[in-house]
């Protein structure tokens, strides 16, 4: 299946939405595991499906930072050996997420605005 050119996948969205929640709670970046956690916590809230694949998250991630949503940068490794741990990955939103973001809602929100005008959101089958 291809997608149109400027659209986010469902994982794609998710992962914007956790960075956009992180935001606000003043982390202005997150690597991947904070950002996976936010969003198996939207999940319990929501009910909705869980991240069952870690390598599925990060396959994301650069695909949102190829398409300009994210930019990253790697910790500082002396910090990371202080910590006795793995260097992380930090990721940040850009302009293009919001705008990216705003045009996914937008279109979540047309369907509804359809019926609200009682116009068919289906062809009918003939």
């Amino acid at each position: 299946m291809r997608r149109k050119p400027g659209t986010l996948v469902p994982l794609e969205r998710e992962i914007l939405e956790a960075a956009v929640a992180l935001q606000a709670m003043g982390v202005a970046e997150a690597h991947g595991f904070l950002l996976a956690r936010t969003m198996d916590q939207a999940t319990d809230e929501t009910d909705g499906r869980r991240l069952t694949a870690y390598g599925t998250l990060y396959k994301a991630l650069d695909r949102l930072e190829r398409a300009g949503h994210l930019t990253s940068r790697w910790e500082d490794p002396v910090y990371a050996a202080d910590a006795a741990r793995p260097r992380r990955r930090f990721y940040r939103l850009t302009p293009a997420a919001d705008a990216a973001l705003a045009g996914a809602r937008a279109t979540d929100r047309q369907p509804e605005a359809a019926l609200d005008r009682g116009v068919p959101t289906e062809r009918p089958v003939s």
